[in-house]
């Protein structure tokens, strides 16, 4: 998710296929996540779990479609993600293992947890932590899309699509606010359901967006112009008064 450019013209622009296949990836994908959750639980008996679920669709399709009606080029080229040929060789990579562990890992090991063997069952309040997290990790990451067109998902200088520096919006309070909401979101998930064996695959996948934060601002930092200016008065990468 590069994440450093102004918005653009999108006026006379349609979606195209890439960005249809976003849709339906983002439309189907709180469902398969159900299903592996379901499965490894040997269980549909979660009321917690199908509020996970139900949740998860109304922010991940509903930021999908969100953006794609404010900005179509940019889910068009969110689509094309795979033949970016400029893309950072440790990019796609890292795209994949966040992947692997928020939207597989977590709900396999949450099933596992709470249905199948029921390691550990966090209370409700754990649910409405979950919910809190995830509702602003919606939030954060969805702002972060509409102020920023280029905001495509693996790291490249987009000199295609003339790229620059975006400062204003969630980007005036940290410089990689997408992977935020993004963190907050893997964090939501085993809250929610209340499982703790949950967060280990979430925090793994955490860490793989602390390390593409690092490599990512270290490649702005030194390709794009305008960026170490940025840095310099946008001190924090993730966490304001921390990194």
């Amino acid at each position: 998710m590069v994440e450093d450019a102004p918005s653009t013209t999108v006026a006379h622009q349609r979606l195209e296929a890439p960005g249809i296949a976003i849709l339906v990836g983002t439309f189907f994908g709180p469902f398969i996540e159900g299903a592996l959750l379901f499965a490894c639980a040997g269980t549909m008996a979660l009321p917690r779990a199908w509020f996970f679920i139900a949740i998860s669709f109304i922010g991940m399709f509903g930021q999908s479609v969100l953006v794609a009606v404010k900005n179509p080029e940019l889910v068009n080229h969110r689509g094309r993600w795979k033949k970016k040929k400029d893309a950072k060789r440790w990019d796609k990579p890292l795209v994949m293992s966040y992947g692997l562990l928020a939207f597989y890992a977590v709900p396999i090991v949450i099933g596992l947890d709470v249905g199948r063997y029921g390691w550990t069952q966090l209370g409700l309040r754990s649910t409405v932590a979950g919910t809190i997290l995830f509702a602003f990790g919606t939030v954060v990451l969805t702002w972060a899309m509409l102020v920023n067109t280029h905001f495509e998902t693996v790291v490249r200088i987009q000199t295609d699509r003339h790229h620059q520096v975006t400062t204003s919006g969630p980007y005036a309070v940290v410089r990689h606010p997408g992977y935020v909401g993004a963190s907050l979101w893997a964090l939501a998930g085993p809250l929610i359901v209340g499982s703790v064996v949950g967060l280990i695959p979430a925090v793994l996948a955490i860490a793989v967006l602390v390390l593409r934060t690092s490599l990512e601002d270290k490649t702005l930092q030194r390709e794009l112009p305008g960026y170490a200016d940025y840095a310099q008065h946008t001190r924090y990468r993730l966490l304001p008064g921390l990194w």
